[in-house]
């Protein structure tokens, strides 16, 4: 892997053998498998940063408007909330 570096991680016993199991079943290293752990730790914590920021710039009464409007087309069959 390129632009890559080592760093020593412990692991309680138990997290170790159930990454070892995981990662075994996966057919990919233990390296590999909390790589991507991590880096999907990642994008998840960038992605509830980036609808906190489009919170913080929401504009409710637009919204409101948007949602009071007349006109439009009925739900489609299947479009429902459950």
């Amino acid at each position: 892997m390129k632009n890559s570096s080592t760093y020593p991680l412990r692991l309680p016993r138990s997290v170790k053998a159930e990454v070892e199991r995981r990662a075994k079943a996966d057919g990919i290293s233990v390296n590999q498998f909390v790589a991507t752990a991590v880096a999907e730790k990642l994008a998840a914590m960038d992605t509830a940063r980036f609808f906190a920021e489009r919170r913080e710039r929401a504009d409710m009464a637009a919204f409101d408007r948007l949602m009071e409007r007349r006109g439009g087309e009925p739900p489609r069959p299947g479009d429902t909330i459950c």
